[in-house]
């Protein structure tokens, strides 16, 4: 397992592989523009280069580019998902210049319409967004399930990659807070494996392509996104170091989004994550 940690690419995205090394990360994760707003950033030559460079030079060997928060593929309004589509594209080109792993999206929502509509017009959107760009994948993120948004479950993952016409680039994130809040209790090895059993049943092992770690400020099935420290939340140590050791997220990057002191993951806290990693190793071969 990659163990990293999202990361600031303030000064350009090379920036990025230096602040994931201060963390003793092996992967980082960034937002290619600025999260709420919808100014385009498009990486100059130069930069993917410095990237590539800079990224060859280091042991960290995943880069996810998190898409923008105001990309709605699912909205009924033609002008935001034309916003979204722009946006999306843009992310999936710059993950292309600086090979990253993959773009990881929030695929959308409903905003109380119709959900099969929704997933209509969200599919149609990464489908266009896909035909638009080359080389690099799309994960969508599960989500914790408030509102409409889309993703909640592995059901609903399925039917957005099929909507979006199954292409091979599109594969899944799974976030450890999102499952508790929206109701899959993976906090033992017994209650994980069930959870991914039905992961692989209904979308494919070959689909599940990056992890975010996270605990949960809110309880099981919540359904509140709200990000706590690793072990301080609802998962706890155990929780974490369950999904840690979780023998199919081998080799896959698992990225902390953690807020940290206020700044996001920090050094220790990465560190914090690989020592549960290995103790929910030992508890497995017990």
């Amino acid at each position: 397992m990659l163990i990293g940690a999202h990361v600031s690419p303030s000064g350009g995205p090379e920036k990025a592989i230096g602040r994931g090394l201060e963390r003793g990360a092996r992967s980082i994760q960034f937002f290619n523009q600025n999260p709420r707003a919808w100014r385009a950033r498009v990486y100059t030559d130069e930069e993917a280069a410095a990237f590539r460079a800079a990224a060859r030079e280091s042991p960290i060997e995943a880069t996810l580019i998190h898409a923008v928060y105001l990309i709605n593929c699912a909205s009924e309004d033609p002008v935001i998902r034309a916003k979204s589509l722009e946006a999306l594209t843009i992310s999936l080109r710059c993950g292309a210049a600086i090979g990253a792993h993959a773009v990881v999206l929030h695929p959308g929502s409903a905003l109380g319409g119709d959900p099969e509509a929704a997933i209509a017009r969200a599919g149609a959107t990464i489908a266009e967004a896909l035909a638009e760009s080359d080389g690099c994948a799309l994960h969508l993120e599960n989500t914790a399930g408030s509102g409409g948004t889309l993703g909640r479950s592995f059901r609903e993952l399925a039917d957005l990659i099929e909507a979006a016409g199954g292409d091979r680039r599109l594969g899944l994130c799974l976030d450890s807070c999102h499952l508790l809040a929206s109701g899959f209790d993976g906090r033992s090895p017994e209650g994980l494996a069930a959870v991914i059993d039905e992961c692989v049943s209904v979308v494919g092992l070959e689909r599940l392509g990056s992890l975010h770690l996270n605990d949960s400020k809110t309880p099981l099935g919540s359904n509140v996104d709200r990000h706590a420290n690793v072990g301080e939340g609802e998962l706890g140590r155990e929780g974490c170091a369950t999904f840690l050791s979780e023998p199919r997220f081998d080799g896959l990057p698992c990225v902390l989004e953690t807020p940290g002191p206020g700044h996001g993951p920090t050094t220790e806290e990465v560190a914090l994550a690989m020592e549960l990693r290995e103790q929910g190793l030992t508890a497995r071969d017990g």
